[in-house]
């Protein structure tokens, strides 16, 4: 019997987890350190876990991001819709960050004005994508990894993760 593994953002951030768990509690041997970890629990000192760094947070906050917008996966579009069941597309990030403590405006070139602009080399997943036409920011979703995003595209469709299909399109971090 066969069996195949999906890789989904849950289990990203639960492998994640674990190598930074892993990793925190790994010392290097040094003389006598052997006989420290044989001796009895009563007298060794436990040391707690090094702190996550910012960019493991940054990247545990993104996986959170994709996570929950992901979960709209087949909501219908509704002009102005902002959640939990109808959405467009600036509704859907709003809702996706206010889920995070993170408030955003109602629309995209509003939420535009409110992240870090980012260059597309620097984009990770829960970034935000900005498409732009020349004269303004016209649609947003959330950058998922692989060049791909999560989207309530327009009328008559549902929210999906779909690949970018232009290079017009600017990034930015929500703070």
């Amino acid at each position: 019997m066969s069996t195949t593994t999906r890789r989904t953002p849950t289990r990203a951030l639960t492998l994640i987890a674990a190598l930074l768990f892993v990793a925190t509690t790994l010392t290097i041997s040094a003389p006598g350190a052997h006989a420290a970890a044989m001796a009895p629990a009563s007298t060794t000192t436990a040391t707690a876990p090094a702190p996550m760094t910012a960019r493991a947070r940054a990247i545990a906050f993104g996986a959170r991001v994709v996570r929950i917008a992901s979960s709209r996966r087949g909501s219908p579009y509704v002009y102005g819709g902002s959640g939990p069941h109808r959405f467009d597309c600036s509704g859907l990030t709003m809702w996706t960050f206010n889920r995070l403590s993170r408030h955003l405006p109602h629309s995209a070139a509003a939420q535009y004005g409110r992240t870090r602009h980012i260059r597309a080399r620097d984009r990770r997943p829960g970034d935000l994508v900005f498409f732009h036409d020349g004269g303004g920011i016209y649609h947003v979703g959330i950058y998922a990894g692989h060049n791909e995003i999560w989207h309530a595209p327009y009328p008559g469709a549902r929210v999906r993760k779909e690949r970018l299909w232009t290079r017009s399109v600017y990034y930015g971090r929500v703070g």
